[in-house]
């Protein structure tokens, strides 16, 4: 068993793929820190390394739970205010917010696998807009914020 990916996948598997990367690469910004490194905010805006991990369960929830299915954020129980995303709870910590994002990845999988790549739904802002496009967004918001993540936890790390 190899642990590179197959890089000659069928579309789909190779969209999937990428995608459990990126949300392993999230996860990973967590690894062995402090609660209180997870909250440090280093940064002008509301990011911080636990805060994007919450942002992260947000925008699968936005894209799979919310479009995908045709609910609405009220019935997914997702914020309108994407701040609101970034925005941690007194009692959110390291274990609480990373076993939020494996639930909500897993349902964004079970919602997805029906679906083929071609299905079109509605999007609030952006009207129609397949699934593939959905796992091409997806991989580029997690890439973008894994990369925040790397800075941040760079930082953290640093302080030590």
């Amino acid at each position: 068993m190899s642990d590179h990916p197959d890089f000659t996948a069928p579309e789909r598997k190779t969209l999937v793929d990428l995608l459990a990367g990126n949300r392993a690469e999230i996860l990973e910004l967590l690894d062995g820190l402090t609660e209180e490194e997870a909250r440090r905010s280093l940064v002008p805006s509301l990011t911080t390394l636990l805060g994007l991990v919450k942002h992260a369960a947000f925008a699968e929830q936005v894209w799979f739970h919310v479009t995908l299915t045709g609910r609405s954020r009220a019935e997914v129980g997702v914020p309108d205010d994407i701040d609101d995303s970034f925005r941690l709870a007194p009692d959110d910590t390291i274990a609480s917010v990373a076993e939020n994002f494996r639930r909500v990845c897993e349902e964004s999988d079970r919602l997805s696998f029906d679906h083929d790549l071609d299905s079109v739904v509605e999007h609030a802002r952006r009207g129609p807009v397949s699934l593939r496009w959905i796992y091409g967004h997806m991989i580029e918001e997690l890439a973008r914020h894994a990369g925040h993540g790397d800075i941040l936890r760079e930082q953290v790390l640093a302080d030590r």
